[in-house]
């Protein structure tokens, strides 16, 4: 007998604020995945990349999904993913916006980058794309629609202290000098390639 997967997602999103009513429509309408409310299922990743601000307290929220009866595109780092990210990043109209909810990695800094070796002909299209494999590789749940947020279910908040924000800092620091490392290696190996 085979176990059925629950169509529960615990969630998290941190923030200068309790949102036990999170609004879609708020936010960057050139997000990654377009405007929507962004969350992920890494508790850890969601602390590392939490923001201070002297005047605010920071906090991570905790959520459940119901996924049940829900549109949800899942994409992975390829081209689909690249695409969809620089059209969003470029306010080009939502080529997915029958999906409630999208999931996928999350862009580093090198997106554009990225972009500009593939359109510069400087390397082919297949080792460009490979730059976009260099690095750790984080989800993110981007909620896009009103019938996404009304399966939403918010669990708790807890305030985090500046000392615990600073930890996560450091790791999130020293996590990206080593990406930009790899990152120019991996180019630098390509260019070398082609």
């Amino acid at each position: 007998m085979t176990a059925s997967k629950s169509p529960i997602m615990r969630l998290y999103h941190t923030g200068f604020f309790k949102l036990p009513h999170p609004d879609v429509h708020y936010g960057r309408p050139n997000a990654d995945f377009g405007q929507g409310f962004y969350l992920t299922a890494d508790q850890d990743f969601a602390l590392r990349w939490s923001r201070e601000n002297p005047e605010k307290d920071t906090f991570v929220n905790e959520y459940d999904l119901n996924t049940e009866g829900l549109c949800i595109l899942s994409l992975e780092r390829d081209q689909q993913w690249f695409d969809y990210l620089y059209a969003n990043r470029n306010f080009l109209p939502d080529q997915y916006a029958e999906f409630d909810v999208i999931v996928g990695p999350i862009a580093n800094d090198t997106i554009y980058d990225t972009f500009g070796i593939i359109t510069s002909g400087m390397l082919s299209k297949e080792n460009s794309l490979k730059l976009l494999q260099v690095g750790p590789q984080y989800r993110q749940i981007a909620l896009k629609t009103e019938r996404a947020v009304k399966q939403l279910t918010w669990l708790s908040a807890r305030e985090l202290s500046h000392e615990e924000m600073q930890g996560y800092h450091e790791t999130v620091r020293v996590e990206e000098a080593a990406f930009q490392e790899n990152f120019a290696k991996e180019l630098e190996r390509l260019t070398r390639e082609d």
